[in-house]
């Protein structure tokens, strides 16, 4: 049994392990295990995801399968756009991934942004699992541009229309 919930500042810590984990298995291939950890240290901190979590206009969610957290969604509404909601973040844990955890918490994102009008999220081109997983879920590629100056990748736009 699964469950898609509002996170916590309780999870916070779980949640964090998840990132890192999620991110080192899609990643380090690519990248390599140093500058994934760097990359995590940064933006999966506990203090980082807290910021998240007090941000207006944003959602935070876990699925939680009772014993562990299966996969972890955030997005927010854009500031200078309020049609316009923006996926941060979707996690699955990589032994839980292909079995429904990233539809259910992408569907939960949709339900919770009704009244936005689109929705949009970006992709590193080398991630095809993700690419596939949002093409699939109705997502079209709306442009590429190189990353930040974090990697040397290329980070693909895409978006799909809601309500």
């Amino acid at each position: 049994m699964m469950f898609v919930r509002t996170a916590s500042e309780r999870d916070l810590e779980a949640v964090r392990a998840l990132l890192v984990e999620t991110w080192h298995a899609t990643y380090d291939p690519l990248y390599g295990a140093e500058g994934v950890t760097a990359i995590s240290e940064r933006w999966h901190s506990v203090v980082w995801l807290k910021q998240l979590m007090r941000r207006p206009r944003s959602e935070f969610i876990v699925a939680d399968t009772g014993s562990e957290l299966a996969g972890m969604a955030y997005a927010a509404i854009k500031e200078s756009d309020s049609g316009l909601v923006e996926v941060e973040e979707l996690d699955v844990r990589p032994s839980m991934q292909g079995k429904g955890v990233g539809r259910m918490l992408l569907a939960e994102l949709e339900e919770s942004f009704w009244d936005c009008r689109l929705m949009r999220l970006e992709v590193e081109e080398k991630n095809s699992r993700a690419l596939d997983f949002y093409r699939a879920g109705g997502f079209v590629e709306l442009q590429r541009r190189p990353a930040t100056r974090w990697v040397n990748a290329t980070i693909v736009t895409l978006e799909k229309p809601l309500g």
